[in-house]
Parts: C-alpha cells; sequence; structure tokens
C-alpha cells in the first residue's frame, strides 16, 4: 500500500483532508506544512501519493515534485487558475474548492493506477541465463545451416514453435535440438 503525505500550507486545511481520507479507510502517514519536510517524510518512506498544495511556504509544488524520491506520485490540489501552469503530465490535478467525493475518487484513482504498475512491475519477464541463450543459439544456428534459413527467420522459427507447444523458447531450442 503506497504512503499519503498531505502538504499544504495551512494545517487546519490538510487536517481536513486526512479525515476526509481516513473515515473512507486510507491511512495517511504524514500531514506537512513545508516541502522540507515532505521530502524528508518521502526519503524515510518507499513510495506513495503526495497531496499537495500550490505552494508551501519554502516551496513551489514543482520543487517538491522534482525532489521526491523514484516511487512517488503527486496529486496538486490548486484554483483552476493555478492548475493551468501545471504542464507536467505525471502530476494529476485537482480543482479546489474541493468535493469529498473528487477527492476520494480521484485518490482512488491513484491507488488503482498504483496497484496495475506494482503488478506489472511483479510480471516481467526472467531473464535468460547464458545457458539458455546458448541452447537457443546453437538452435539457430542449426536451423540456419539445415533449413537455409536467416538468424531472424530462425528466431521466429523457434519463437512460433515455443508459443505453439506452451513451452520456453530455450526448451523448444533443445527439443529441436534433440530432433535433428
Amino acid at each position: 500500500m503506497p504512503s499519503i503525505i498531505i502538504a499544504f500550507p495551512k494545517l487546519d486545511d490538510a487536517k481536513l483532508i486526512r479525515n476526509v481520507l481516513v473515515r473512507s479507510g486510507y491511512q495517511v502517514d504524514a500531514v506537512c506544512t513545508t516541502g522540507a519536510q515532505v521530502i524528508s517524510i518521502a526519503d524515510s518512506l518507499d513510495e506513495g501519493i503526495i497531496l499537495c498544495g500550490y505552494r508551501l511556504p519554502d516551496m513551489h509544488y514543482s520543487e517538491i515534485y522534482s525532489y521526491l524520491p523514484k516511487g512517488y506520485e503527486m496529486l496538486l490540489m490548486a484554483t483552476p487558475a493555478k492548475l493551468e501552469e501545471c504542464v507536467d503530465n505525471d502530476i494529476v490535478c485537482l480543482s479546489m474548492p474541493l468535493k469529498a467525493h473528487d477527492l476520494l475518487n480521484t485518490v482512488e484513482m491513484m491507488f488503482t493506477r498504483y496497484r496495475r504498475r506494482k503488478k506489472k512491475e511483479r510480471e516481467k519477464p526472467r531473464q535468460r541465463t547464458e545457458k539458455e541463450k546458448a541452447v537457443i543459439l546453437k538452435a539457430k544456428l542449426l536451423l540456419m545451416d539445415r533449413n537455409n534459413m536467416s538468424e531472424e527467420e530462425a528466431h521466429r522459427y523457434i519463437q512460433k514453435a515455443s508459443m505453439d507447444s506452451g513451452t520456453n523458447m530455450a526448451e523448444t531450442a533443445e527439443m529441436i535440438l534433440s530432433l535433428m
């Protein structure tokens, strides 16, 4: 679950937003009134979402965003006129004055995007070992030699046979080598 840090120049505004989120089941890790606090807390946590006002006493939202560690997203909450200045497409914007359901829907959208990103990171294909690479290369060379295929054709042949048989490319290459 990503961390939530709320950053507004007025502590009362930040507490109101925190209360809305907490009542809806979100855990708020910190409430800050300066950019330095935000960056310090973000460095101590892994990743998360920063709900931020346009300008804090010591920093502009864009400065805070540039100092955030990797893995953090920002939800900028400001007046429509101030939001027009936000040209960074990675920052989610929400117009003030806020409606509670707009805030909650936006935070939920950001959490959903976070979960999808995490799932995608877990599903990254594993890297082939040197032994697997060698077996695939040997099978390609054999196909190129015996069937007069180009390197690309041999690769595509192994790839297609792998998909058709439901095995990985290294296993398919081993089958090709054992059959020829």
